[in-house]
């Protein structure tokens, strides 16, 4: 990804839904104008969530996904195709219900709608193949009638899904409201073996930006450079950021009138719920021998030796609890459906996940009454700082009381 691409996380997720042969995958060609999904008529050809970031004029930067048809067939292999297109919609800003206008709405597409209405998400019905009707029929209330194939009301339909995502709430920022024009802001990168190399990961890369926007300083170090760079600096940073698993060492490195956080406890704020990642984090001191921890994270990568998810995380928890603690781990979407075998999930920062998705997980960790926190809110609980962590947010930071 080049540093000017917009993260798959920021930018607006379509949903493409409906049953099988209603045409989405035509829809999905017809709209980005480009073949990203394969078309027949055999039903049930989109066998698994097909994923495409683009920029879709006039809504901008988006990552549009077609999904298997919602009816598939019994057995295995179709329950499986119907759970992959439920997943999506954990994260789906806008959906698409797609219905063949020869047919009209089946008890497919409403047990859709009713999801979509339960779950908060922006929807628009398209009948599509709309060629093949006798007639125009008038459209209702959140209705298109298209053609894929001849291209009628695609045009009309990009126009409506732009002015849903003209809708959306603005997102939270990750640091820009904490500070003000020409404010000093230090970042404390790491560069170990997991560092890409030649670039920043993905939340440095986000919060310079945001950083920049608000007119203020980035200044990025090591963290064996942290005390001769605050040493030197002309005034006093606002504010200094650090990798997670830097947390002990740059904690003791700032002085306690600096204010100090982490990339992921910023994140979880941008994305999700810190009250309630603070909340899941004192659970570490309750957890017992043989309990299981759930450790999560949204994207897949190569494991190093010192991995923090598997391998610095389990340790420290062991240590600070001195219990004999069991864990288990997920990562991309495969986000467990059941928490109930867990006593704890701890999240990573989220960086690859959009809002939505996170906002799920952490609400079927609630729903299942399992607490939840993440990376950076856990390893500040253990070490000792959270307090100092989170001492921006006076609301929450009351909490700690």
């Amino acid at each position: 990804m080049g540093l000017n691409d917009t993260p798959a996380a920021d930018r607006v997720h379509i949903g493409f839904f409906g049953r099988r042969n209603a045409g989405k995958s035509s829809l999905v060609n017809a709209v980005t104008g480009q073949e990203l999904a394969v078309v027949s008529e055999i039903k049930g050809t989109t066998t698994d969530p097909v994923h495409k970031a683009m920029e879709l004029p006039p809504v901008g930067p988006v990552l549009i996904i077609d999904t298997p048809g919602f009816d598939d067939e019994a057995g295995a292999l179709g329950e499986k195709r119907v759970r992959q297109a439920r997943k999506v919609l954990n994260k789906t800003d806008l959906a698409v219900l797609v219905v063949d206008a020869a047919v009209g709405l089946a008890g497919a597409d409403e047990e859709l709608l009713a999801i979509f209405k339960a779950k908060g998400v922006n929807h628009l019905v398209v009948f599509n193949k709309s060629d093949l009707l006798p007639s125009s029929p008038a459209e209702g209330p959140g209705e298109i009638y298209v053609s894929a194939a001849r291209g009628d009301g695609i045009r009309e339909l990009k126009e409506r899904l732009a002015a849903l995502a003209a809708v959306e709430e603005p997102e939270m920022k990750i640091v820009g409201d904490l500070l003000r024009p020409a404010d000093i802001v230090v970042l404390v990168t790491p560069i170990d073996q997991a560092a890409p190399k030649g670039r920043l990961i993905l939340p440095q890369q986000q919060t310079i930006r945001d950083i920049l926007d608000r007119n203020a300083v980035a200044i990025v170090v090591q963290e064996s450079d942290l005390p001769e760079t605050l040493a030197r600096l002309g005034k006093k940073p606002a504010l200094v950021i650090t990798d997670s698993q830097a947390f002990a060492e740059v904690a003791a490195a700032t002085p306690q009138d600096i204010p100090l956080t982490s990339f992921s406890i910023l994140f979880i704020r941008h994305k999700g719920d810190l009250r309630l990642a603070v909340a899941g984090a004192k659970t570490i001191d309750t957890l017992r021998d043989g309990d299981t921890v759930l450790i999560s994270e949204g994207c897949t990568h190569h494991r190093q030796c010192e991995d923090i998810g598997t391998v610095k995380l389990p340790r420290w928890i062991r240590a600070h609890t001195g219990k004999n603690i069991e864990f288990a781990f997920s990562s991309g979407t495969e986000f467990p459906g059941d928490l109930s075998p867990y006593r704890l999930v701890i999240h990573c920062g989220g960086c690859m996940l959009n809002n939505r998705e996170m906002q799920f997980r952490q609400a079927a960790a609630v729903s299942a009454k399992v607490p939840i926190t993440n990376y950076g809110v856990a390893i500040a609980f253990m070490k000792g700082i959270l307090r100092r962590s989170v001492a921006m947010f006076p609301q929450i930071a009351r909490e700690l009381d």
